[in-house]
């Protein structure tokens, strides 16, 4: 797995120019997906892009509460 300092973060466009925001990550064709919070970027989750992109729409579809 990459190391965090090889990883190249993006935030949401929604989130504007304040902090709090959920950052995703890559480090090119590992095919990992990084997720942290900026606020916390030393605590980084790692999982495969299929399982972070059924987080993303439960989340989009209101079946999680948050």
């Amino acid at each position: 797995m990459s190391s965090p300092k090889h990883i190249h973060w993006e935030k949401s466009s929604f989130s504007g120019q304040g902090n709090n925001c959920v950052e995703l990550g890559s480090s090119g064709g590992d095919g990992v997906v990084f997720v942290r919070e900026s606020d916390e970027p030393w605590a980084v989750l790692c999982s495969s892009p299929e399982r972070v992109e059924g987080l993303l729409r439960a989340v989009r579809d209101g079946r999680l509460e948050l």
